[in-house]
């Protein structure tokens, strides 16, 4: 089961969902599941090869559509599925790509139903993205390189692949990418490349300062807000480097992650990726102090009612260091800030965004989002305030992107 929801991310858009010969044709069920939870209309085109590790009455009551395998089928009114569906679609997914369809596709065959219409689409207007999927010797083999190579020449978006495990009972790289990936990459295909070119620096979750070796201050960020800005960052077209707290989450696709735990942790990660940066979002919980003395050992209670008295020193102020730095003060490095209150959200935020010094703070009501899969923004800037009103986070991180890539680029995105 996928932990994102990607209810109506895709509504109103019209997928082609093809699947050859490969023991991943069970992926293409949750695939297929998942695209119709995100509002798509789904249309499976099965080889005959698929239907023998699926089978099209599965498909047809995941897709609600009735499964088309061959190209004389004629429920087609003018025995054309081939131009029908591609006119039709907005993008075609074939997932699972055996060696032996792409092999076609590389060579132009036309041989069956799925291979047909991927020759006849629309290049302009329908992405073709291929899922490959196959045993490590053969997706390493030179002619399955060279097909994959001629492949996206040709204007297919070819994925990777993952490595593993795979159904033979060996392990190495040709394993089909998860249901969950495959929707970020088609996401990503309708999703405007408003930040191509730019170098995105993203920190997430929260700090952990160490008091002993077993024990520590934190806060209750699950990261899970600036992970989904670092998808929508990449998915709009940004070279993207996520600096993470202390959590456990999974890392976005396409997106270099560097983990950190404390304050000074994140500092010295952030100082070097900010380097060649052009847009600073710091979303992460920073703690604002640390312990000034770590004891060696762990603190232990006597049963004498004795509590140890810490003595506390401020961390740095990673945001105000680097809005303040030579590069964001020329203009060259864009920088975004995240404020979580408790009370008095406008006044706290105008505030905050003074004495940082950053074009743009977004500011939530920390109590009501952290942990939550929803959250409600208010931001910041010269212009005055904008209010995104509740939504689940992966859809504001779009609208934040949005508006950031309108005031980085100066027109709207």
């Amino acid at each position: 089961m996928s932990s994102v929801d990607f209810t109506g991310e895709l509504t109103g858009r019209r997928v082609v969902l093809g699947l050859s010969g490969g023991a991943a044709c069970f992926k293409a069920a949750e695939l297929c599941r998942l695209l119709i939870k995100a509002g798509a209309t789904v249309q499976v085109v099965m080889t005959e090869a698929a239907c023998r590790f699926i089978t099209p009455v599965t498909m047809q009551a995941l897709s609600g559509r009735p499964v088309l395998v061959s190209q004389w089928d004629d429920r087609e009114p003018n025995d054309m599925a081939h131009i029908n569906l591609t006119r039709e679609a907005d993008a075609i997914i074939v997932t699972p790509a055996s060696a032996d369809f792409i092999a076609q596709l590389a060579q132009g065959r036309a041989g069956e139903l799925l291979a047909l219409l991927c020759l006849a689409r629309p290049m302009a207007r329908v992405p073709l993205l291929i899922a490959p999927s196959m045993n490590r010797e053969m997706w390493a083999h030179p002619a399955t390189q060279r097909n994959l190579h001629q492949v996206a020449r040709d204007g297919a978006n070819v994925l990777g692949v993952g490595d593993g495990e795979q159904a033979c009972g060996e392990v190495g790289e040709g394993r089909m990418l998860e249901p969950e990936e495959l929707m970020g990459e088609l996401i990503a295909c309708f999703t405007p490349q408003s930040l191509i070119g730019q170098r995105v620096v993203i920190t997430a979750g929260p700090t952990f300062e160490a008091i002993d070796p077993v024990r520590g201050l934190t806060n209750l960020s699950s990261g899970k807000m600036g992970f989904a800005i670092a998808s929508a960052a990449c998915e709009a077209g940004a070279d993207v480097t996520l600096i993470a707290g202390t959590v456990a989450r999974a890392t976005p696709r396409g997106v270099e992650r560097v983990d950190v735990v404390s304050a000074l942790d994140m500092q010295t990660a952030v100082v070097s990726a900010v380097a060649d940066a052009d847009i600073f979002i710091s979303a992460a919980a920073v703690a604002d102090w640390r312990p000034a003395d770590l004891a060696e050992q762990k603190l232990k209670k006597d049963g004498s009612g004795h509590v140890p008295h810490l003595t506390f020193v401020e961390n740095p102020d990673i945001l105000s260091g680097v809005a303040h730095s030579p590069r964001a003060q020329a203009g060259d490095l864009f920088c975004v800030g995240f404020a979580a209150e408790t009370e008095n959200l406008r006044a706290n935020a105008q505030a905050k965004r003074a004495r940082k010094g950053v074009p743009l703070l977004v500011a939530n009501i920390g109590p009501a989002t952290f942990g939550r899969d929803d959250n409600a923004l208010l931001l910041v800037d010269d212009e005055g305030e904008t209010e995104l009103p509740r939504a689940s986070k992966r859809a504001l991180a779009r609208q934040l992107i949005t508006e950031i890539a309108r005031r980085v680029s100066g027109v709207d995105a």
